[in-house]
C-alpha cells in the first residue's frame, strides 16, 4: 500500500442522552435538491436538564427470557462475488443532504419506511423522510450532553428490532456534568416524526476516566440483543491498572459488550461467554478493545467487523465470525493490530484473535468502521467490507482473495472528514461529513 500523505486535521471524534423539547428548535439541514443552506442554525440554550428515569442496577439479573438465536438455515452463507470474478468498478459520493453541525451518526429505524436518522454530536437526532425534504428534529436531548471534547458528545443511535410495534429506540451518550457514558432508552411519540423527550429511562451508565476513548456505538444483533462498543477509557496507551482497562475482565471499558434489554432495565444473556464466571463483568461479549468507534454486522450472515482506533501507529479491522460464542481477546494494550505494544516485545500470547487488516498512520490517523455492502443496487460489491480514514479520506475494501487470505485493497480518497458510514434498510451505504456536515450516498461505476 502506498504511503499517503496525512492531512493536517488532529480531530477525532464521538459522543451522546435525554431532554425536554425545545422551545426554539435550530433550523433544519437542507436537503441537496432543495436551496443549499449556508448560515449557521439557532444554538437556543435548552433547559439545563429533564429528570428522568434511572434504571441501571448495580448487578444487573440474568435474563429470564432467552432469545433465540438464529438458526443454521438463518445464516446462510455469503452469496458474494467468487475472488478473482469482481469487475473493476470506481466509487464516488454524492450529497444527499447537507447543513447538519458535526454528525456522528446515520441509520434507519428497520420499520419499512425508508426513513434515515441522522445523529449530530451537540445531542440532536434528525429524520430524513425522503431525499426531496429537508430533515426535521426527531429528539433533542443536548442538556443531558457533554460534547466538550473531540470525543465527547451524542454517538449513536439504534432502532429496537420490534421498533415499529413499540416505539422504542436506544441512544449512547457522554453525560453532563461528569462524562460517563450513557445508554438511554426512548419512545417515539404518537407523530412518527418526533420522539418523546420526557419517555427517558436510562438503561445503562458507565464511568469514563479520560476525555477521549468513549466507543460510541450502540446496535442490536441477528440474535435480537443490543451490542455496546465502549473504549478503554481514554487516555493514551492504557494506563489504567495493571493490564488497562482493555485486558481487565473486571472492567465495561475497552469492551463489547452483550445485553437483554427486554430486562429491567437489562438483563445477562445466559450465552454471554463471562456469565458466571468469578472476577468478570457478565456483560461482557468480546474484549481487548482500544476504541471501537464503529464496526458493524453483516446483515446476511451475522458476521461482526470492528473498526479499533489505534493509538500511535496502526489502525485495525477485527472480524468475528457469526459461529461465534463470544470471547474473543483482540489484544489491546498487548498489541495495536499485527505488532507488540505493551509490552513491546515478546507480546505474543495463546488465545488472542488478530486483525484481519490493518493500516500504518502513514496512509491516515484514524479509522472509521463501515459495512459489508449487501444492496441490490450494485450486485458486483456483494459481499465486499468498506471502511476509511479520518484524516486521510481514503477508503478501502477488504475481501478474501482467491487463495482464501485477507485483502485489503484501497479504492479511493474522498474529500470529506468520515465520522460513520450508514445504511439504509435496503442495504445500500453512506458516508457522514463531519467536518463539512453532509450526508453522501455512495455510488459506484463499472469502466
Amino acid at each position: 500500500m502506498k504511503a499517503k500523505v496525512l492531512l493536517s486535521i488532529i480531530v477525532i471524534l464521538v459522543v451522546g442522552c435525554s431532554a425536554p423539547a425545545p422551545t426554539a428548535a435550530p433550523a433544519p439541514p437542507t436537503s441537496a435538491a432543495s436551496a443549499t443552506q449556508t448560515g449557521a442554525r439557532d444554538q437556543t440554550p435548552l433547559p439545563a436538564q429533564l429528570p428522568h428515569e434511572t434504571l441501571a442496577p448495580e448487578s444487573p439479573a440474568t435474563a429470564t427470557r432467552a432469545l433465540t438465536p438464529p438458526s443454521a438455515t438463518t445464516r446462510l452463507p455469503p452469496a458474494s462475488v467468487p475472488a478473482g470474478q469482481r469487475p473493476p468498478f470506481s466509487l464516488a459520493v454524492e450529497p444527499l443532504q447537507s447543513g447538519f453541525q458535526r454528525p456522528t451518526y446515520m441509520t434507519h429505524a428497520g420499520d419499512n419506511s425508508g426513513r434515515l436518522f441522522v445523529v449530530e454530536q451537540a445531542g440532536r437526532i434528525y429524520v430524513i423522510a425522503d431525499a426531496k425534504s429537508p430533515a426535521a428534529l426527531f429528539l433533542d436531548i443536548t442538556p443531558l450532553v457533554d460534547s466538550s471534547a473531540n470525543e465527547r458528545g451524542l454517538l449513536s443511535v439504534a432502532f429496537h428490532p420490534d421498533y415499529k410495534s413499540n416505539g422504542f429506540f436506544f441512544v449512547y451518550y457522554t453525560r453532563q456534568p461528569d462524562s460517563a457514558i450513557v445508554v438511554a432508552r426512548y419512545r417515539v411519540s404518537s407523530d412518527p416524526n418526533v420522539a418523546d423527550p420526557g419517555s427517558a429511562a436510562v438503561v445503562m451508565t458507565i464511568p469514563h476516566p479520560e476525555p477521549n476513548h468513549n466507543g460510541g456505538l450502540v446496535k442490536f444483533g441477528p440474535d435480537g440483543y443490543l451490542y455496546i462498543g465502549t473504549g478503554d477509557g481514554g487516555g493514551a496507551g492504557d494506563r489504567h491498572g495493571a493490564t488497562g482497562n482493555g485486558q481487565n475482565l473486571a472492567s465495561l471499558l475497552g469492551k463489547l459488550l452483550r445485553i437483554d434489554v427486554n430486562g429491567d432495565p437489562y438483563a445477562i444473556p445466559p450465552s454471554n461467554p463471562f456469565n458466571g464466571k468469578s472476577g468478570a463483568r457478565p456483560e461482557i461479549w468480546a474484549y481487548g478493545l482500544r476504541n471501537p468507534w464503529r464496526w458493524s454486522f453483516d446483515r446476511l450472515t451475522g458476521d461482526v467487523w470492528i473498526a479499533d482506533v489505534g493509538q500511535n501507529e496502526y489502525e485495525e479491522i477485527d472480524f468475528q465470525p457469526a459461529a461465534s460464542h463470544g470471547g474473543q481477546n483482540y489484544g489491546w494494550r498487548l498489541m495495536e493490530g499485527n505488532h507488540c505494544f505493551n509490552p513491546d516485545r515478546g507480546c505474543e500470547q495463546p488465545g488472542l484473535t488478530m486483525p484481519v487488516a490493518e493500516y500504518s498512520h502513514s496512509n491516515g490517523c484514524s479509522v472509521t468502521g463501515g459495512y459489508v455492502y449487501r444492496g441490490a443496487r450494485y450486485p458486483w460489491l456483494d459481499g465486499l467490507y468498506f471502511f476509511a480514514d479520518y484524516c486521510s479520506g481514503i477508503v478501502w475494501t477488504v475481501d478474501r482473495n482467491q487463495a482464501g487470505a485477507w485483502e485489503t485493497v484501497e479504492r479511493t480518497r474522498v474529500d470529506l472528514q468520515p465520522s460513520s458510514f450508514g445504511q439504509d434498510q435496503a442495504g445500500e451505504l453512506y458516508l457522514v461529513g463531519h467536518t463539512d456536515g453532509t450526508i453522501y450516498r455512495l455510488t459506484f461505476t463499472i469502466p
